[in-house]
């Protein structure tokens, strides 16, 4: 073959080889983000199921705690409508985002009416506590009130446990803030140069006062987290953060904010925003950028 015909059908061929080797590690660095992005979302439905049928749970034994016809109803007709959700968020796909996030609104909404049933019951076994003493004094007039008290302090140990579960943290109000380096926000990842990320932990008068440490996971369209290295335990392993921050938590609504000052080029999309504390995700959401 004429060499000037030859050398330019190798380079051609050099070339093709070339991208075929370049878009076949494209899409196995792509594959594997998706996987990563797969595993978390499954590991996120999964504490959500567990979470429903721990409600399921709890409902049942409160309605042995409680000789109130009318609470029992009201708690059997919200064991149901839990059920009912578990059975919907068993049956949505990991990559619904939207039916996802309707179900983990509801799971909310089952927590906050399960902490009223909580602070409910505590009432009374405070109540009666107070009645017991009386009960010395006019034993034949309070007698189906001890009764009542004695059936509360056989389950009280019950109850400090679902008083623990009711007294988890919410983060609400979730807010990914990307600034360029004047300070002001942008909708442009290329123009960003810090990240902030404002939340707020709802009020929570049965939660336990003190210093409490948050922790902020940014995952990025490509499925990476935007990390320093630090890592927190969660469902038996360890997640790595992005920022972590220390407050007082008093039982009121409390504001946080975190920054993350970029060292890297971020592209457009997809952010993840996921905050946690006490081993818990207590709040999520997702952030569309350009």
């Amino acid at each position: 073959m004429n060499k000037k015909v030859l050398i330019p059908v190798i380079l051609l061929l050099a070339l093709l080889l070339g991208g075929i080797a370049y878009l076949y590690l494209n899409l196995d660095k792509q594959k594997k983000a998706n996987q990563e992005m797969q595993e978390l979302a499954e590991l996120d439905k999964k504490e959500m199921e567990n979470e429903y049928q721990e409600f399921a749970r709890q409902y049942s034994e409160m309605k042995t705690q409680i000789n109130n016809d009318s609470i029992v109803a009201q708690l059997t007709q919200e064991q149901l409508r839990t059920q009912e959700l578990l059975k919907e968020l068993q049956r949505v796909k990991t990559n619904d985002a939207r039916e996802i996030t309707r179900l983990k609104k509801e799971l909310a909404t089952c927590r906050a009416v399960i902490r009223s049933y909580v602070l409910e019951i505590d009432s009374l076994n405070r109540l009666n506590e107070n009645l017991k003493t009386e009960n010395t004094r006019v034993r034949g007039q309070y007698e189906e009130a001890t009764r009542q008290i004695e059936n509360l302090n056989t389950e009280k140990s019950s109850l400090s446990q679902k008083v623990a579960i009711a007294a988890q943290l919410d983060a609400t109000g979730i807010q990914m803030i990307a600034k360029k380096k004047n300070g002001k926000s942008t909708d442009k990842m290329k123009e960003c140069k810090t990240i902030q990320v404002n939340f707020s932990i709802a009020k929570n008068v049965t939660a336990t006062n003190g210093i409490r440490t948050l922790y902020v996971r940014i995952m990025t369209p490509t499925g990476s987290v935007l990390s320093n290295g630090g890592t927190f335990p969660y469902e038996n392993r360890n997640l790595e953060y992005s920022m972590k921050k220390a407050v007082e938590y008093g039982g009121e609504e409390t504001s946080v904010s975190t920054f993350w000052n970029v060292g890297e080029f971020l592209q457009g999309g997809s952010y993840k925003v996921s905050i946690f504390a006490d081993g818990h995700m207590i709040g999520s959401r997702n952030f569309t950028f350009k």
